[in-house]
C-alpha cells in the first residue's frame, strides 16, 4: 500500500501540486492536470447554453469579491465558480486565498480538498479535509448551500457530511483504505437523509470489500431499499441495488449518453466484476469509464486509481 501510494504521488508531483508554478504552466496548455496514470486532462467544455449561464454566474461571483475580497462567502463562491467552469487550478488559488484570510474557516479546507482531488493532489487532499475535521469538532453541523441544485432546489448535504465524505475518497483513491474506512464510518454519523446515505453506505460497502470484510459489507446493503427517498443521488443508490442483486449489473451501463453517469454507474459495475473474481471485465469496464472523458467525476478518478494499482500489480 505505501508503495502504491507512493507511486501516485510521483504521478501528481508531474503537474497536479496546488499553489506551485506548475499550476499556470498546466493551464496555459489548457491541461488542467495529469491523470494517476500519467495523462493529460484537459479543462472540459460545456454547451453554449451551460457555459453562458456558467459564466455569468462567474462574474457575479467575481463582482461580489471584487466588492470585499476578505469576505469569505464571496471567496468560496468565487472559488466555486471557477470550478464549475472547469477551471479547478483557478479554485485552488482561489481557496489558498481564503486559507491565508480565514485560516480556521473549515468551509475553505473543505473546498480546497474537493478541487485537490479533481487535480489529483491527492496528500494535499487529506491534509485539507484533516485540517476541516480539527475545526469542525465540537462545532454544529450545517447545511451546505449547492451551487449546481437537484430539480427539487433542497439541498442535502451538511458541511460536516461533506467533509468526512472527501476525506474518505481521497484516502480510497490512495488505496489507504484502513483510513476510508474510518472516515466513512464518521461519515455515516452525519448522513441524516436517504441521499447522503447512499452516498456513504456506497463508499463504506467498497472500502470493506476492499478489506475483505465481506460480513459487515453485507450489512451495510441492510441499510438500503429500493423505496428510499433519493432526490439526487439515484447512481449510488442503484450501484447499492446492485450489489444486493436487486439490479444486474449491465442494467447499470445502459445510459451511455450521461458522460457522468458512465463514470459512477461504471466504477460500480467494474466493482462488481471485481468482487466476483472476473477481474480481466473489471479492467475493460474501468478503462470504459476512462474512455468517456468525465476526469473530474469521482468514479473516474477511482477508475484511473484501481488501473494503476491492476498495472502495478
Amino acid at each position: 500500500m505505501r508503495a502504491f501510494s507512493a507511486l501516485l504521488l510521483l504521478l501528481v508531483a508531474a503537474g497536479c501540486a496546488a499553489g506551485d508554478d506548475s499550476g499556470a504552466a498546466l493551464m496555459t496548455d489548457g491541461v488542467e492536470a495529469y491523470s494517476l496514470i500519467g495523462e493529460p486532462l484537459v479543462r472540459p467544455t460545456q454547451d453554449a447554453e451551460t457555459r453562458a449561464t456558467l459564466e455569468a454566474n462567474l462574474a457575479e461571483a467575481q463582482a461580489q469579491y471584487d466588492t470585499n475580497p476578505n469576505d469569505a462567502d464571496a471567496i468560496i463562491w468565487l472559488g466555486r465558480r471557477f470550478g464549475y467552469l472547469g477551471r479547478y487550478q483557478e479554485a485552488v488559488t482561489v481557496f489558498t486565498e481564503g486559507i491565508e484570510k480565514h485560516p480556521d474557516d473549515a468551509r475553505m479546507f473543505r473546498h480546497r480538498g474537493h478541487r485537490n482531488i479533481t487535480v489529483r493532489n491527492l496528500e494535499g487532499a487529506v491534509a485539507d479535509f484533516e485540517r476541516a475535521v480539527e475545526l469542525i469538532q465540537g462545532q454544529p453541523d450545517e447545511v451546505e448551500p449547492d451551487g449546481a441544485p437537484n430539480p427539487y432546489g433542497i439541498p442535502r448535504s451538511t458541511l460536516q457530511s461533506n467533509i468526512w465524505y472527501h476525506l474518505g475518497l481521497a484516502h480510497y483513491l490512495l488505496g489507504d483504505f484502513e483510513s476510508a474506512l474510518e472516515a466513512y464510518l464518521e461519515c455515516m454519523e452525519v448522513s441524516e437523509n436517504d441521499d447522503m446515505l447512499v452516498a456513504t453506505a456506497d463508499w463504506l460497502y467498497m472500502t470493506y470489500r476492499r478489506l475483505g470484510r465481506e460480513e459487515e459489507a453485507a450489512e451495510v446493503l441492510d441499510l438500503i431499499s429500493a423505496d428510499m427517498e433519493i432526490l439526487e443521488n439515484d447512481s449510488y443508490h442503484r450501484r447499492l441495488l446492485m450489489y444486493k442483486g436487486e439490479l444486474p449489473p449491465e442494467e447499470l451501463l445502459s445510459d451511455t449518453a450521461d458522460a457522468l453517469q458512465m463514470a459512477t454507474q461504471g466504477y460500480g459495475v467494474g466493482n462488481w466484476y471485481l468482487y466476483n473474481d472476473d477481474p480481466e471485465r473489471a479492467r475493460e469496464i474501468f478503462e470504459q469509464v476512462l474512455s468517456y472523458g468525465n476526469w473530474a467525476a469521482f468514479g473516474h478518478i477511482a477508475a484511473e486509481s484501481d488501473l494503476l494499482r491492476m498495472g502495478a500489480s
